[in-house]
């Protein structure tokens, strides 16, 4: 009965989660007034302009952020057998960083004001874009490699090897910009939910959902995962062609979120430990409907914390770790070895 109870219990709370998402904020909007905008009803103006077009789209990518990272983030610890592992561990991070920057530190030269106008709110096209063609060029990179290398730990030390030197290209590119621009790219790197609206919310809601039906069909791959490469090649597991699905779906739902949301730090390490701990199992038929749930009620709650100060947002990354880190350690100091 753990199992059923466990999952109770996270689904009322990320209701809770949700409503207090839609609740709170600096503008005062009472719980009749956000269940009168979600079923249609007459209520203020100002309520149906806030929940519906700023509080509603942000609470969902809150929760499909969440709900894919803690998902690859459980997929790469499977596959590199590394509880440290996490969706960018791969570069892909670091890759739409790159491309983010070219758009912000290069060309943001002769077009700052067009270019980051919404970059406070991570919607600006030219950055969306910049930072999808950065993480699917690491990607492809990474994918091309995974080819030649049979080692899956290679694999991880080439991949963070790409991240630092993306990461190095970065940092030449801030060091020829101006601090306007230099403080513009900061502020994408924060990471923020509320840039998605109802516009762009259908594109990542769809390759989200088609991920997390993706990471289904991998769930006996993963779990023969789980006593080794050579256990998994033993059972007929076509480990090659395993590793590169983990690797494109990882990129992908990462990439994705990164590209609408920044890089959202610390859930794809944290999720995977806590859902292990909550649930005492490394079975992923259990677990990556688990970590979808506890990554979205994470990164929600996170968000929900950064915006209690009214009208100044504390960075979300920064309450990403405060809020998290605590949790995980007391759960790795409990364990007296970690179940991969």
């Amino acid at each position: 009965m753990r199992h059923p109870l466990g999952f109770a219990v996270l689904v009322c709370a990320l209701t809770a989660a949700v409503a207090a998402g839609l609740v709170l904020g600096p503008a005062q909007i009472t719980l009749e007034e956000v269940w009168a905008v979600l079923t249609g009803q007459p209520t203020r103006p100002i309520a149906q302009l806030i929940v519906g077009s700023v509080r509603l789209p942000r609470t969902i990518t809150a929760c499909l952020a969440g709900a894919a990272l803690g998902v690859t983030g459980l997929a790469m610890q499977t596959l590199f057998r590394n509880p440290l592992a996490d969706p960018f561990i791969l570069g892909v991070s670091a890759g739409s960083s790159l491309g983010v920057a070219a758009v912000i530190l290069v060309v943001g030269g002769s077009g700052a004001a067009a270019l980051t106008a919404g970059l406070g709110f991570g919607g600006d096209l030219a950055v969306v874009v910049a930072s999808a063609i950065g993480s699917g060029l690491v990607m492809a990179l990474v994918l091309v490699l995974g080819q030649v290398v049979r080692s899956s730990v290679t694999l991880l030390l080439i991949g963070v090897m790409i991240g630092y030197l993306v990461s190095a290209g970065v940092s030449i590119m801030m060091s020829f910009s101006t601090p306007q621009l230099i403080a513009a790219y900061s502020r994408w790197g924060f990471g923020s939910y509320g840039g998605v609206t109802w516009v762009n919310l259908p594109l990542i809601s769809a390759v989200i959902g088609l991920g997390m039906v993706a990471s289904l069909a991998l769930l006996k791959p993963l779990n023969a995962l789980l006593l080794g490469e050579r256990y998994a090649q033993s059972v007929g597991l076509n480990l090659k062609a395993v590793r590169m699905a983990l690797i494109a779906l990882s990129s992908v739902l990462a990439g994705t979120v990164t590209a609408f949301c920044g890089p959202i730090q610390f859930l794809g390490i944290a999720v995977p430990h806590l859902a292990r701990g909550t649930f005492n199992t490394s079975d992923h038929r259990v677990l990556i409907p688990a970590t979808a749930l506890t990554g979205a009620l994470l990164a929600l709650t996170a968000d929900i914390i950064a915006g209690l100060p009214g009208d100044s947002v504390l960075p979300l990354n920064a309450i990403n770790a405060a809020f998290g880190a605590p949790v995980v350690v007391w759960i790795l100091m409990q364990r007296r070895r970690l179940a991969l």
